[in-house]
């Protein structure tokens, strides 16, 4: 029979290739899922995972997916490894949305735009995130209060806010009285990177969010710090590192990535306020963070694979008829598995009559 025995040290190779195998199983499990509910599975996992990429148009649609998830999940990922608990990247996301949005409803007249506006626009969508953000770091930090909770709790007013921003003050008065704002003129969108598609700038800024976040956390002293902080508090405190300066910047980075993600959203595929500017981005980003093994640029695989279950989960809707909780059930496997896998990073298998 198969016995986990312990190692005798943690296994590098099984840590790295863990969310190979994860994504591995998961397809497997696909497999049985489809084949539960009469379909055909290869067929169908050729909708899931092939048609999304076949062509130029595809990609694309990826590579939308891909931004906001890359730059919530090189936040998260110093979260994490800072020991720092922030589940409330949804809703920092909403708030740089709302800010971002608010910021060009009250400029946007037909005429301007532009390259420095839209910068700027983003920074005020960073600047949202990182005050929602801040206000789960200053009750951990004064109160001690727990930043899982807290973070989790302010997705849903940063959402009814967004709902009742966009139902009264920012509605758009020849909307009909759908829930929306103005569109924004196309001096505040985001520019193409491919002529014909949606694929926005937003994707190039993720990639280099993924570099800086990498170049911080292993080639700079601030970014040993808030590792030694993660990996071992009474190490770093021992050796004077502040506990506090971690926690707060953790918060802030992860929040303001996760606002210039909404502004993104908002300034690029949708290109206005609605109540639903986010299908999750900020909740699948954690899976994400910990299949790219909270590794700046090992997200960047995650986060493609992450955004395949998003377009293969809506193509499967359409062409398999699958209800729309498919995407969902992929991504919670996806999870399971990657927690099972993880198992033989401490523990091998052996045979043993």
């Amino acid at each position: 029979m198969l016995r986990l025995e312990p190692r005798a040290q943690p296994s590098m190779l099984m840590a790295w290739f863990s969310p190979v195998l994860a994504v591995l199983l998961t397809a497997l499990c696909g497999v049985i899922l489809f084949s539960a509910v009469g379909k055909d599975p290869i067929a169908s996992l050729g909708v899931f995972f092939y048609e999304p990429i076949k062509d130029l148009r595809g990609w694309s649609e990826v590579g939308v997916k891909v931004a906001p998830l890359l730059l919530i999940a090189v936040g998260l990922s110093m979260c994490f490894r800072a020991n720092v608990f922030n589940i409330g990247a949804e809703g920092q996301l909403v708030v740089g949305a709302i800010t971002a949005g608010a910021f060009i409803l009250y400029l946007d007249d037909g005429d301007t735009g532009g390259a420095v506006l839209i910068a700027v626009a983003l920074l005020v969508g960073a600047l949202g995130g990182m005050a929602w953000a801040a206000i789960v770091a200053f009750l951990k930090d004064r109160f001690n209060a727990n930043e899982i909770l807290v973070s989790l709790m302010l997705v849903y007013v940063a959402e009814l806010l967004l709902s009742w921003l966009v139902h009264g003050p920012l509605i758009d008065p020849d909307g009909f009285g759908f829930p929306q704002s103005r569109l924004f003129s196309d001096g505040f969108l985001l520019p193409n990177v491919l002529p014909g598609t949606r694929l926005h700038i937003g994707i190039v800024l993720a990639f280099v969010v993924s570099i800086l976040g990498w170049a911080y956390l292993s080639r700079s002293f601030p970014g040993f710090k808030l590792r030694v902080g993660g990996l071992a508090p009474l190490a770093a405190r021992y050796a004077g590192f502040s506990s506090r300066r971690t926690l707060w910047t953790a918060m802030l980075v992860s929040g303001a990535l996760a606002g210039v993600a909404g502004a993104c959203e908002a300034m690029g595929p949708i290109g206005q306020l609605t109540p639903s500017i986010s299908p999750g981005y900020g909740f699948a980003a954690i899976i994400v963070a910990f299949v790219g093994r909270l590794h700046p640029i090992g997200v960047v695989f995650s986060s493609f694979v992450m955004a395949l279950f998003y377009i293969g989960g809506e193509l499967s809707q359409t062409r398999l008829g699958m209800p729309s909780a498919i995407t969902g059930i992929f991504q919670g496997i996806l999870l399971f598995a990657l927690l099972a896998c993880d198992v033989l990073i401490y523990n091998r298998l052996r045979w043993r009559k």
